[in-house]
């Protein structure tokens, strides 16, 4: 019975990057809730400012780096338990980078439970020499990659309609240049110098990695982002048909793109919502190691990866996968030439037993099963002897509370700190919002996807920026 009560618990899902997160994990909940299960779901960082106010939960977090280790010890203190994914494990550092830079040794011993993209990302996990002793890796996949699959593609087909009719035929640009170009110069691989010659400070990119690293990552990351500001107006001249639409990193700064869009007439720079429709609406799409080339793939949306600045220690390292699933072109003749093709129907979306087999080794739950509903099913049998510490006592009451003022005040501090991605103006940028009977109906259209007897669903304000779902 203990344990059919701790899997009642209501799911906290908390959304980072409100383009990238919330859909898929609108989907979660939505599953959850046609199991008999509630869901809290929104901003991460107001949920997190805001876990002693809620129920005993299970947490679903996104990471596990040091930046997590202090919430998880506060969330334990109020009875909830955590699990993880990791959403940059798909898209990953080398190992030794990745261990340090997104892994924490003592934050992910607060975790009972992994899930994994896939089983490279599991391999990954097991061989992290601080990997608590019998933690469950459950390979289920992930709910953004259910937003892949071909079942779910009328989710996006108002999106899809409404980007056609604005924008007409188009190739997408996706850049991934937030070590470099970030929202805040603080946020980048290393901080602006205040005096020449001076030896600049890491920036939070870096965390994590070696100084030897992180110059290299950067040297190679700029050359690449001039390539690119130098293709996408050579790309607009060379295929007047078409709009560039610049799709910009959630994380990166748009004032470089808005730039160059200013001085032509047919690129548009845009990171609104979730990258899906923006993708099956596009003749072809341009990028350089970014995770929308696996994406791509997957939806069978010709990828070019544009590799004029060539460093093998990092293309094979760190993005070895969305290259590999992508059209490779070391030139700008050679990007238009095989853009040509694809618009001339000589070539289609890159293919080949040894591309999918690669997939599959990265990103679970292509078929059957949606990852969501694995996920789910997961949550459902988690062990109650897993369950934190009980709530109870006068002098734990107060412990919960001196630790709740504590967090809050130290929330409050690193909002004025240079860099910080608590700054409002940063959190406004990567979390906007939305209504709740947008929120109401997102939840109906995955309904309709879902099949099965149609469950009536409560949405439900928490504050502006979370909400509760839940069956009535």
């Amino acid at each position: 019975r203990r344990q059919r009560q701790m899997c009642r618990r209501d799911r906290l899902i908390p959304v980072e990057n409100q383009v990238r997160e919330l859909d898929p994990k609108l989907l979660l909940a939505c599953i959850a809730a046609r199991r008999g299960f509630s869901s809290i779901i929104g901003a991460r960082r107001d949920m997190e400012m805001r876990i002693d106010g809620f129920p005993r939960a299970i947490y679903l977090s996104k990471s596990m780096t040091v930046r997590s280790l202090l919430f998880f010890q506060a969330a334990v203190k109020y009875g909830h338990d955590i699990i993880t994914w990791d959403e940059e494990a798909l898209v990953h550092l080398p190992p030794d980078t990745y261990y340090s830079r997104r892994l924490h040794p003592r934050a992910i011993r607060y975790v009972s439970h992994l899930f994994a993209w896939g089983e490279e990302n599991a391999e990954l996990w097991r061989g992290y020499p601080h990997l608590p002793p019998g933690i469950p890796i459950h390979v289920t996949g992930n709910p953004r990659s259910d937003l892949l699959r071909r079942e779910l593609h009328g989710y996006y087909a108002e999106d899809l309609a409404r980007i056609r009719a604005e924008f007409g035929p188009y190739l997408l640009v996706n850049t991934n240049f937030n070590h470099v170009n970030a929202f805040g110069p603080d946020m980048n691989l290393f901080k602006p110098v205040k005096r020449p010659g001076q030896r600049p400070r890491f920036g939070r990119a870096a965390r994590g990695m070696s100084r030897a690293y992180a110059e290299g990552l950067r040297d190679h990351k700029l050359a690449v982002f001039r390539d690119f500001q130098e293709m996408i107006p050579r790309i607009e001249a060379a295929f007047p048909d078409f709009t560039i639409v610049v799709r910009p990193h959630p994380t990166e700064s748009h004032d470089v793109y808005r730039r160059i869009a200013s001085g032509c007439r047919r690129v548009r720079v845009t990171n609104a919502g979730n990258v899906v429709p923006w993708l099956l609406g596009a003749t072809a799409l341009v990028h350089n190691g970014c995770t929308t080339g696996v994406e791509a793939f997957e939806l069978g949306v010709p990828a070019l990866s544009y590799r004029a600045t060539v460093n093998e220690a990092y293309d094979a390292g760190f993005y070895r996968l969305p290259n590999a699933l992508s059209y490779n072109c070391f030139s700008f003749e050679e990007l238009e030439d095989t853009l040509r093709r694809i618009l001339e129907g000589r070539l289609g979306p890159p293919d080949g037993e040894e591309r999918r087999r690669l997939l599959r080794r990265h990103l679970a739950a292509p078929d059957g099963p949606l990852a969501g509903e694995r996920i789910v099913a997961v949550l459902e049998n988690i062990a109650a002897a897993q369950a934190a510490s009980p709530r109870d006592g006068f002098f734990g009451g107060i412990e919960r509370r001196l630790t709740s003022l504590g967090l809050s005040a130290l929330r409050h501090v690193k909002t004025l700190l240079p860099g910080s991605h608590n700054r409002p103006e940063f959190q406004r940028h990567r979390y906007p919002g939305l209504p709740l009977p947008e929120v109401a109906q997102r939840l109906e259209r995955f309904q309709s996807l879902l099949g099965g007897p149609r469950v009536p669903l409560a949405v439900e304000p928490v504050t502006e920026t979370i909400y509760r779902i839940r069956v009535p």
